[in-house]
């Protein structure tokens, strides 16, 4: 009897494990024809991005240096301090790819599953942040201060979800 409730056991833990997801943490690694880099804090996009990943990147390096604030950037994409998803927010309406600023929740739903060729939203339940052209950006994480910039740092990304806007 054992050995068929061990075979239980087993076969149970196996198919639950299955289906949890689990990404890679974010790894930045340059490649000059794929990949933006910073500038002291500004980046710069790879040459032969296509113009809406340059477009994206400009938009990120308008709000660079603005201060972190919870809210900010909700009730206007124009405001003068972000958080991470007013931020996210910010970028994707600069490219036509979003209407409204959105909470970091929704973005676990935005556009199309997986992670995009130029540009991946990485959503978590209370956090969010864009990769654009193999670059993170992000209000938080490594380097103890926040607000709106661009980082090489890695990050981990257990319990985050990877979307990104169609055709990108």
């Amino acid at each position: 009897m054992l050995p068929k409730r061990f075979l239980f056991i087993v076969i149970g833990l196996t198919l639950v494990l299955a289906g949890c997801e689990t990404n890679a943490p974010y790894s930045y690694q340059y490649n000059p024809a794929r990949t933006a880099f910073v500038e002291g804090s500004l980046a710069s996009p790879p040459s032969h991005a296509p113009a809406v990943v340059r477009q994206a990147i400009a938009a990120g390096n308008e709000i660079i240096g603005k201060p972190y604030r919870y809210g900010g950037g909700h009730k206007t994409f124009y405001d003068n301090a972000y958080d991470c998803s007013g931020s996210v927010s910010y970028v994707l309406h600069a490219i036509g790819r979003l209407e409204t600023p959105s909470p970091s929740e929704s973005f676990r739903k935005y556009g199309e599953n997986g992670a995009g060729r130029w540009l991946t939203v990485y959503a978590a339940r209370g956090h969010v942040f864009l990769v654009i052209a193999g670059l993170r950006f992000d209000t938080g994480y490594g380097d103890h201060t926040h607000g709106p910039r661009w980082q090489t740092g890695s990050r981990p990304t257990r319990g985050y979800v990877l979307r990104h806007p169609p055709g990108l």
